[in-house]
């Protein structure tokens, strides 16, 4: 599964926005923007929330849409959240307060649940039993979205804004606006790993085998450290593109070798890094709809092609983009 990944080596200038390429093709999935977007493993489908039409399945391949889902009949839904399952055979659409898991195959929705709290984010595990939901009430859960009910209970300070499954579903993590990103053992609900930031948790990521975290402070820093013991393996200092504000990353997924890591922000930019060390080796800017006008485009999720060779980003501009790497000097990594 894990095949090899051709890159160009690059002399790294954090500051080089001007050598940021541009997306190699682009599929419009919205007339107006997008609230949320979930891209599948390989890059096949993508699920997303639109402004005015609630949600909808894409074929990314040829452009195709497959379906439209709403939570409601003849009622655009406001969807916050979506993922699809690894297995790439079910969808999770999620508005403040339903949820509902779609049947990618049919297209059915096969169903309906009223959530516990106002939902912020969610995430299928890889089967699509459960769903982990992170809650304007302070918690994230585990959700049974077969059956009903929550399995299990994760508690914060404050409201969890973000959170994610590892691959076979052991691990959960939970960001916050406490200021705090936890690991937590799924069976037990133990909390393995917790490390603090200076600012809100609004974005983590775990790698497939719950090996390594990202967790992402607004206008902070992005951090990934280590899930067994929360130990440090690289910082990214978000302040340093010159903004008075600092930045930070909307969208993150690592490589299934947990050798790199893809990131998008909310300016437009999508950036592949090098783990070991931390360092950045390539990036692309994202179109907006309307050049003139000065609306960014936020990057809503990002993925990996199944042989790692092209990449994906979904912006809020309505548009999913395939991104590749030039081949001037290639860099093959085992």
């Amino acid at each position: 599964m894990h095949k090899l990944l051709s890159l160009v080596a690059f002399t790294l200038t954090l500051s080089a926005c001007d050598r940021a390429t541009k997306p190699s093709n682009s599929t419009e999935v919205a007339s107006v923007g997008l609230h949320t977007a979930a891209i599948s493993d390989n890059g096949e489908h993508a699920t997303v929330g639109s402004i005015y039409h609630g949600a909808s399945l894409w074929r990314l391949g040829d452009g195709e849409r497959l379906y439209n889902w709403n939570h409601q009949a003849e009622e655009s839904s406001t969807i916050v959240g979506a993922d699809i399952s690894d297995d790439g055979r079910w969808a999770l659409t999620a508005e403040p307060h339903t949820l509902v898991l779609w049947n990618i195959a049919s297209g059915k929705g096969e169903r309906y649940w009223t959530a516990p709290a106002e939902v912020l984010d969610a995430e299928l595990n890889a089967s699509a039993s459960l769903a982990l939901l992170a809650l304007e009430d302070h918690s994230a859960v585990i959700f049974d979205i077969r059956r009903g009910g929550i399995r299990r209970t994760f508690n914060h300070e404050n409201r969890v804004r973000s959170v994610d499954f590892s691959a076979d579903g052991s691990l959960a993590i939970t960001g916050s606006e406490d200021y705090s990103a936890a690991v937590w053992e799924t069976r037990t609900g133990k909390q393995i790993a917790k490390v603090r930031h200076e600012d809100d948790v609004q974005l983590v990521k775990l790698s497939d085998d719950g090996v390594l975290a990202l967790s992402v402070s607004k206008y902070d820093k992005a951090i990934v450290w280590n899930t067994s013991n929360g130990e440090l393996m690289g910082e990214i200092p978000l302040q340093a593109e010159r903004l008075k504000r600092g930045l930070m990353f909307t969208a993150a997924r690592f490589s299934a070798d947990n050798q790199f890591l893809l990131t998008g922000r909310p300016d437009q930019i999508v950036q592949l890094w090098q783990l070991a060390p931390l360092q950045e080796i390539h990036r692309w800017k994202l179109p907006k709809r309307d050049r003139w006008k000065p609306t960014n485009t936020a990057v809503l999720d990002v993925a990996f092609s199944e042989n790692n060779t092209i990449f994906y980003a979904a912006g809020s501009a309505g548009f999913v983009h395939e991104l590749k790497v030039a081949t001037e000097k290639s860099l093959s990594l085992p």
